[in-house]
C-alpha cells in the first residue's frame, strides 16, 4: 500500500478511497468479472499442464512501483503448497491475496478485500479451498473429539465449524471434502452479504465473488 493510499485511508485530505490505481485506472476497470476469472482459469489449465507462460518478472517492475491494478482477489489457504499466482499462472502484480489456514474471512481479511475491490477496482473475488485441508480436518477432528486446543487455534476452529455443521447434515460419502467445499461456498456467501463495499459492489454487478476447489495432485482448479 502506498503513503498516498495510507494516507487517504486515515483520514487525509483527499477524498477517500482515491484508488491507488487512479492514475491508470484502465486496466482494472477494462476487464470484467467474467473475463478476469476466465483468465484465472485459462492460467491454472497451463499450470497443470506445466506450460506456464514465459516472462521476465523485471519487466513492468518499476511501473508496479508506481501502482497496482490487480484483476482479482484470491481468499486462499495458508497451506504452503497452495500458492495462487503459480496456480493461475499470473505475474506479479495480478493477483491481491489473503490468505489464512482454512481461508475464511475475518474482519482483517474482510478489510484487504474492501481495500482491493474499493481502492484497486479488482473486478473478482475467488475464494479458493483444497484437496486435503489441514484446518478443516482438525476442524472436524476437534468437533468430535471435543478437544481444547491451545493458544488463538480455537478461533480458526470457530471460523470452520459452521461449514463442518452443514457437511455432516448432507450426510456426503466424504465428509473431509463436503467440508471443505462447504467452507468455500459459506465465505462466498458471507461476502456477497458483506455490506456496505463488497455487497453493494456485488449488487451492482462491478464484482462477482465465486468459489474454487484446488486439487493439489492435479493442479487442477474446479469451479463450485
Amino acid at each position: 500500500m502506498t503513503a498516498v493510499a495510507v494516507g487517504t485511508l486515515a483520514g487525509a485530505s483527499a477524498p477517500p478511497f482515491r484508488a491507488e490505481a487512479a492514475s491508470d485506472g484502465a486496466r482494472s476497470k477494462a476487464i470484467t468479472p467474467e473475463e478476469a476469472l476466465a483468465r484465472l482459469l485459462d492460467g491454472n489449465g497451463r499450470y497443470a499442464a506445466n506450460a506456464p507462460a514465459n516472462r521476465d518478472f523485471s519487466a513492468g517492475r518499476a511501473a508496479r512501483a508506481a501502482a497496482q491494478h490487480p484483476i482479482a482477489c484470491i481468499v486462499g489457504c495458508a497451506d504452503a503448497r497452495v500458492a495462487p499466482d503459480f496456480i493461475f499462472d499470473q505475474g506479479p502484480g495480478d493477483l491481491f491475496v489473503v490468505r489464512v489456514a482454512g481461508n475464511f474471512v475475518n474482519t482483517d481479511g474482510l478489510a484487504s478485500l474492501e481495500y482491493g475491490v474499493s481502492v484497486l477496482g479488482a473486478p473478482l473475488i475467488l475464494v479458493l479451498g483444497h484437496s486435503e485441508c489441514g484446518a478443516v480436518k482438525a476442524t472436524i477432528d476437534v468437533m468430535r473429539t471435543k478437544a481444547v486446543l491451545p493458544g488463538h487455534l480455537p478461533v480458526l476452529v470457530d471460523a470452520i465449524r459452521p461449514a463442518v455443521d452443514l457437511a455432516a447434515k448432507a450426510r456426503a460419502q466424504d465428509p473431509l471434502a463436503e467440508a471443505i467445499a462447504q467452507n468455500v461456498r459459506h465465505t462466498v456467501g458471507r461476502l456477497e452479504q458483506s455490506g456496505p463495499i463488497i455487497a453493494e459492489a456485488v449488487a451492482a454487478q462491478r464484482v462477482k465473488v465465486v468459489g474454487g476447489f484446488y486439487d493439489i495432485a492435479t493442479g487442477k482448479v474446479a469451479l463450485l
